[in-house]
């Protein structure tokens, strides 16, 4: 293979990844698979290993991938959307506590203006003796961006008082966008042709911005210690529109794979939590002054190969969102901060060590795929996935920023060997429309009085084309 390439591919890749935009990926905020292959068979596969990438699922696979150059690129468009009904209270305040001020959303319909990611990916590999195995590859996992132009929002605020303000949330144009990406170096040995372990060192990066959620400044532990202690509220300074902020941090992943006989294989992988210094810039948005580790993974798979060209697939999946507290805290959290209880903790207002998050539950995704070799030079995939939705319903109004509600994905995917051994791959995704709703938390629920919360509800479909180039020696 020739070094000049090698070096052009592999900075190129690098440059392209740091470059590309966050977007709301498929599983919560984790892409449905790693690697093109692997997105052809809905993420399906660590125990049947295709590609370079499979050291990001599970990196015993490395032992069975063949040294190679891969590049790829995904052009990702998620469709976001979201609906809140009419208020039968619209911002009133039920006493001069500005805890018992309502904050109502809209009534608005919108539609996110930011449809289309692309999404790089960049790696080599090479045979280390008889038996071993080395990667390395750079690539994008996971992320989320929103942007919601338009509509209103009425409350109190403690500036200029009681009004309805332009904005999702009355700050103007509102949304987020979290980018996060992985180098990741792995290394796996393969025992009596039967039985191989990998594990993984991986740096982690993130890029994050907020816009449009100011209004939320009177939740914050900044602002309230500021004005139970001096009287005066003062502005908070980390809460939204700093721009992007940086954060990195490091995980790591084990796997193995066993394959007793020709026609049956079995794997298993654990990526632990990656531990990620704090945003800075959005302190007092999220948890822990600004916390935003990334959740740990476990993958259980199997393979089955009934014939030389067939092989069907089936993994189970596990995203632990509750590894970090800014994605798993409930809103329910600002019900012990002094502005709703005079004797709470600081520690429950926003940026607090034990503040409100987006309320997500932990994932459990079952993937189903198929590859066969029609030939030798055409190999054809297909997949189903399926999961529950991380949101809970009654978790709408932060869940604006991030409606992660995808549940199902279909995929089709195909890999044309070229004379010589080189790879050109494709994959499709698509997944259905899926609509979640509840009640806005920050308005009563009385029936017995006739007062009940506006409906939030919140949509989103899903498209990819990822297409990857695998240069082989």
């Amino acid at each position: 293979m020739n070094t000049h390439r090698n070096r052009t591919v592999l900075a190129l890749g690098i440059a392209l990844a740091l470059a590309a935009g966050g977007a709301s990926a498929t599983n919560g905020y984790y892409t449905h698979g790693i690697g093109t292959k692997s997105k052809g068979q809905a993420g399906a596969g660590s125990a049947y290993p295709e590609e370079l990438l499979i050291l990001a699922t599970n990196p015993a696979g490395l032992t069975e991938v063949g040294p190679s150059l891969d590049a790829g690129l995904g052009v990702f468009m998620p469709m976001r959307s979201y609906e809140s009904s009419e208020s039968m209270v619209n911002g009133a305040c039920f006493s001069p506590s500005p805890a018992d001020c309502t904050f109502t959303i809209g009534p608005n319909d919108l539609r996110s203006s930011s449809e289309f990611f692309l999404v790089p990916f960049i790696g080599r590999n090479w045979k280390v003796g008889d038996a071993g195995a080395l990667g390395l590859a750079f690539y994008g996992r996971g992320g989320m961006n929103t942007r919601w132009e338009g509509g209103t929002a009425s409350f109190t605020s403690p500036f200029t008082g009681y009004g309805t303000y332009p904005g999702t949330y009355g700050g103007g144009t509102a949304g987020v966008d979290l980018m996060q990406g992985f180098l990741n170096l792995s290394y796996a040995h393969e025992f009596a042709d039967q039985f191989s372990v990998g594990a993984s060192a991986i740096l982690a990066v993130q890029r994050f911005e907020a816009r449009g959620v100011t209004a939320f400044a009177p939740y914050t532990k900044a602002f309230l210690q500021r004005a139970l202690t001096t009287g005066v509220p003062g502005l908070v300074d980390d809460l939204s529109g700093n721009g992007h902020d940086l954060s990195y941090g490091y995980g790591g992943t084990i796997g193995l794979r066993w394959r007793p006989v020709d026609m049956f294989s079995i794997a298993a992988a654990y990526t632990t939590k990656m531990s990620m210094s704090n945003f800075e810039d959005y302190s007092d948005l999220f948890a822990e002054g600004g916390g935003f580790d990334m959740p740990s993974t476990w993958t259980v798979g199997v393979a089955v190969m009934p014939t030389d060209s067939l092989t069907f697939m089936f993994d189970v999946q596990e995203i632990k969102y509750s590894d970090v507290d800014s994605v798993s805290n409930p809103i329910d959290n600002l019900q012990n901060c002094p502005l709703f209880n005079p004797a709470g903790d600081f520690e429950y207002c926003l940026g607090g060590d034990k503040g409100p998050g987006f309320g997500w539950d932990d994932m459990t995704v079952y993937k189903v795929g198929v590859s066969w070799d029609l030939s030798d030079t055409w190999t054809w995939r297909a997949g189903y996935s399926f999961t529950d939705q991380p949101i809970p319903k009654d978790q709408m109004i932060f869940n604006i920023l991030a409606p992660g509600v995808v549940e199902d994905h279909f995929t089709v995917g195909f890999t044309q060997t070229m004379q010589g051994g080189n790879q050109l791959s494709l994959s499709f995704m698509y997944a259905p429309n899926t609509a979640v709703n509840g009640p806005n938390t920050f308005e009563p629920d009385v029936p017995e009085f006739g007062l009940v919360p506006q409906d939030i509800e919140l949509s989103m479909e899903q498209y990819e084309l990822e297409i990857s180039y695998s240069w082989k020696r």
